[in-house]
């Protein structure tokens, strides 16, 4: 199940559940839509893969026990460990293989 991140591993942004801004990766690496775009050029800085937007769970249980009131989304904010140029070197050496070839 997804843990569902409080915010972008970059630039600290605040993501809600619900949040149409948040993109994550194969390892729930998440990040908001402008510094995938930007910044990473779609390429996840820690393993290389492609984004994805972030599903978003039902706030209602319309199935017993299916909602974020079951399953609350985490709490525990998460920060990338590499500076902006190294982030950026990867993504030049990575950004031109298709996300199923790397």
């Amino acid at each position: 199940m997804l843990e569902i991140r409080p915010n972008c591993e970059y630039c600290d942004k605040d993501l809600a559940p619900d949040s149409l801004e948040a993109m994550i990766c194969t390892y729930e690496c998440t990040f908001c839509t402008t510094c995938v775009s930007d910044v990473l050029e779609n390429v996840c800085p820690n393993c290389g893969g492609n984004f994805a937007p972030r599903p978003i769970r039902p706030k209602i249980a319309r199935r017993p026990g299916l909602s974020l009131e079951y399953q609350p989304a985490s709490t525990k904010r998460v920060n990338t460990k590499y500076q902006i140029n190294e982030l950026q070197t990867f993504s030049m050496k990575t950004k031109e293989i298709k996300p199923e070839q790397r």
